[in-house]
């Protein structure tokens, strides 16, 4: 019986060579994609025409003696989720571009290409586990929560969940280098770790001002202002803010303060308390829950508004004539932040996600 084969998505980092090497010693016929979505110029070497981490994964490919193959969207990756990332700090939201990335591209590449090579599974060196309950395919938390991914995978389609296996979801970090190393691959153990974002080196300011350079001068000389709408001093523009910002604000008030709320139509930054950051109420809108019939109303459901922030009990509640959702939580949470997700778990499972909406309204909802 011949070996099944598995596509493994290879970033050329620790993470994705051991994913290989995992599955190799299980006895899985491996073959490799790696993603070629943006260039920096810090990933080439003298005279490289192709990133570090393309020659690194081609590298591992070639030793190991598995298929191997590069797909360039770079084109496409600009088009849609870098200009996805400028349009929404535009807008005063802050985007989420790893969330927009796994559905739009890693996974949906993934499966067309495993579909094409005649793979039977699909492999990521994603920190979560899978489940299946009642026919449908759920992700878990992995064991090590200091890295668990599962929020930023909410999108990914249950078709392509199907296929998908994670063979470092049960495993913590240090296990993994140590497996490396144990293999005879040290320096790949030694590697630091990949940049959250992939297109953005720094501060996300000088991509904006990078890659839209009137941008500046354009929404320039806006207004801080208070909760009552007095003003406070001017600011830079509001794409240059996020919620629950309080360094670099640029004004000096005597006392700390905090950003509250954007409105990128009045060029308006809203300050206040850090007291006047927490809620217990939120809208969400384009939400998707892997069961539609029982997990938003699911006795046990809680709530991260952050990557790695703690799960909160809530409940969650439709909006007549409305199409966002009202989020309720048992305990105040900070610093909800258009355009961030909203994941919901019922315990270690993955139960939906939605995008945290514009707030505008919320106060009719808030229970005095």
């Amino acid at each position: 019986m011949n070996p099944q084969r598995v596509l493994v998505a290879m970033s050329g980092g620790v993470d994705s060579s051991a994913v290989c090497l995992l599955l190799r010693d299980q006895g899985y016929e491996v073959v490799g994609m790696t993603m070629r979505a943006y260039d920096l110029p810090h990933q080439f070497a003298d005279g490289a025409t192709e990133p570090d981490y393309i020659l690194s994964a081609k590298e591992l490919a070639a030793t190991l003696g598995i298929e191997h193959h590069v797909i360039d969207v770079r084109k496409e990756f600009r088009a849609t989720i870098v200009q996805n990332f400028i349009d929404e700090y535009c807008a005063g939201r802050t985007p989420n571009p790893c969330v927009m990335c796994n559905r739009a591209f890693k996974f949906r590449l993934l499966q067309e290409l495993a579909d094409e090579l005649r793979c039977d599974l699909i492999a990521t060196g994603h920190y979560v586990r899978k489940q299946v309950v009642g026919g449908f395919h759920y992700l878990l938390m992995g064991d090590d929560l200091r890295k668990d991914q599962s929020y930023f995978l909410w999108r990914v389609p249950q078709t392509t969940l199907a296929k998908c296996i994670f063979p470092l979801g049960e495993m913590e970090k240090p296990e993994v280098r140590k497996y490396l190393d144990e293999k005879g691959f040290s320096f790949r153990a030694r590697q630091s770790e990949s940049m959250e974002v992939c297109f953005v080196t720094d501060d996300y300011r000088d991509f904006l001002r990078e890659q839209c350079p009137d941008l500046a001068a354009t929404v320039n000389g806006g207004f801080f202002v208070d909760s009552a709408g007095r003003k406070l001093g001017q600011h830079q523009g509001v794409p240059f803010y996020t919620v629950g910002q309080r360094k670099g604000l640029g004004i000096a008030l005597g006392k700390p303060a905090y950003v509250l709320r954007l409105n990128a139509e009045k060029n308006t930054i809203v300050l206040g308390d850090e007291s006047e950051l927490t809620t217990q109420t939120f809208f969400v809108e384009n939400a998707e829950f892997v069961n539609k019939e029982t997990d938003a109303i699911h006795s046990e459901l809680t709530v991260r508004v952050r990557y790695h922030s703690i799960p909160v009990a809530c409940t969650v509640q439709a909006i007549e004539g409305d199409n966002r959702l009202l989020v309720r939580t048992q305990i105040p949470v900070s610093a909800i932040t258009p355009g961030q997700s909203a994941v919901f778990y019922i315990g270690s499972r993955l139960a939906g996600g939605a995008f945290i909406a514009n707030q505008r309204g919320i106060g009719a909802y808030i229970r005095k």
